[in-house]
């Protein structure tokens, strides 16, 4: 088959010489035997070169959609190939909901906890958290099973594509929860600052964008769980005005995109993201960069990265600021610290974007910030190796599960070998 062309934004052309998309087992296992070079493909909503190869790339998009809800163990088997927006209405329809989503429903859950994406909420740890268990195609074509108490789950669960080909995923569930969501905006800087975690810790999900600019924090959106006793902040009293339309948190982007708004209690799937699941937010027209640091650090990286506003303003459309709490997977970016996500919106110019990053990357230094590993950072392998103390580790479970490298693309090769 054609080789598959670019990712969802356009920004990477993959050399990869052939797709492959396996209808079962047995075809992805022809595939992976046969294959020096062999990649997972997700819903390429990654932004650098994590899932390109120089052979092949599997998409499982064609495998069977199977979904399992085992109500007694509070337990859903996933098929590799399927979103969260194909699997959260089926949760809920059956009285069930994931911990939490992130803000595009349209990302593939395999691809999403494998490179550590997150949702937001000072409680609420990333996706990858709420695996526990996962089977995964080896480079002999063999299937294992890793269950929750495998001495080895949380190297595998933010993986990174390079320990085999996730075929299914067990993920955490509970009871079905509906959530309101009320958007302020024109919140101060000095007021974000004072009451950084106050704000953050006050709702189940709780997100900030701005530009970094003079104007503050642009909009504040607050997600609360109807079903908790939640306080939430008082926004208007830190000078922050509540809206009284459905806002989009891109300047002029179509609010037909956004979840339900003005503190109207929904289904948790239909909340939590940010984005509805039947809209393509942005058309792909974006590059997206992200950086987690401890919590703590948050007003001071904030602080730095407000230096950089002049030379951010051609290039960035928005960013975002969430919180994460610590994750026990290895290589997830809030792996063993609760920490705050920054997260920059680029307009789809390489060369603007390219230019600013390492500005980006050194106002982050000195907090030992992580990029995710989904989208651009101008970070060095050597420095990646630095901010994430498990790397060493995850490289010797990728040898000796892939000797041969079959996993590997050039760079997980700068990364690993």
């Amino acid at each position: 088959m054609a080789a598959s062309g670019t990712n969802w934004a356009g920004n990477v052309v993959y050399r990869a010489r052939e797709l492959a998309q396996p209808t079962t087992l047995d075809e992805l296992r022809a595939v992976v035997v046969r294959s020096a070079a062999v990649r997972p493909l997700g819903s390429r909503h990654s932004f650098n070169r994590i899932a390109d190869s120089d052979g092949v790339q599997v998409s499982l998009g064609a495998m069977p959609g199977t979904v399992e809800i085992d109500g007694d163990r509070r337990v859903v088997r996933v098929g590799g190939g399927l979103t969260y927006g194909q699997v959260a209405p089926m949760l809920a329809s059956a009285g069930w909901a994931l911990p939490n989503l992130a803000s595009l429903p349209h990302i593939s859950i395999a691809g999403a906890v494998q490179t550590g994406t997150h949702g937001s909420g000072a409680r609420n740890p990333s996706l990858a958290q709420s695996v526990i268990g996962m089977e995964i195609m080896r480079a002999d074509g063999e299937i294992e099973t890793l269950g929750r108490d495998h001495p080895e789950l949380d190297a595998h669960r933010v993986g990174l594509g390079a320990l085999g080909i996730v075929t299914a995923t067990e993920l955490a569930i509970e009871p079905a929860f509906d959530v309101a969501q009320a958007v302020h905006t024109g919140l101060p800087w000095d007021a974000a600052e004072e009451h950084f975690d106050e704000i953050m810790g006050a709702a189940y999900s709780v997100s900030m964008f701005t530009g970094f600019a003079d104007d503050g924090v642009r909009q504040v959106w607050v997600k609360r769980r109807t079903d908790a006793e939640t306080t939430v902040v008082d926004l208007e009293g830190f000078g922050a005005t509540g809206a009284t339309a459905t806002l989009h948190p891109v300047p002029g982007g179509d609010v037909a995109a956004v979840t339900p708004q003005l503190d109207q209690p929904g289904p948790w799937h239909a909340r939590l993201p940010h984005f509805r699941s039947e809209f393509t937010p942005s058309a792909g027209e974006e590059i997206q960069c992200e950086y987690l640091l401890r919590a703590g650090d948050a007003v001071d990286a904030i602080r730095a990265v407000r230096g950089l506003s002049e030379r951010l303003a051609d290039v960035l459309y928005i960013a975002e600021i969430r919180r994460v709490a610590a994750d026990t997977a290895w290589l997830a970016p809030s792996s063993g610290r609760d920490s705050v996500a920054i997260h920059f919106t680029f307009r789809r110019d390489e060369a603007g974007v390219a230019a600013v990053l390492p500005a980006i990357d050194d106002a982050f230094a000195p907090f030992d910030a992580r990029p995710h590993w989904g989208k651009v950072s101008a970070m060095s392998a050597d420095r990646l190796r630095a901010v994430y103390p498990r790397l060493a580790d995850f490289a010797a479970v990728a040898h000796r599960v892939d000797p041969g490298g079959r996993f590997r693309n050039p760079y997980l090769s700068d990364l690993l070998d």
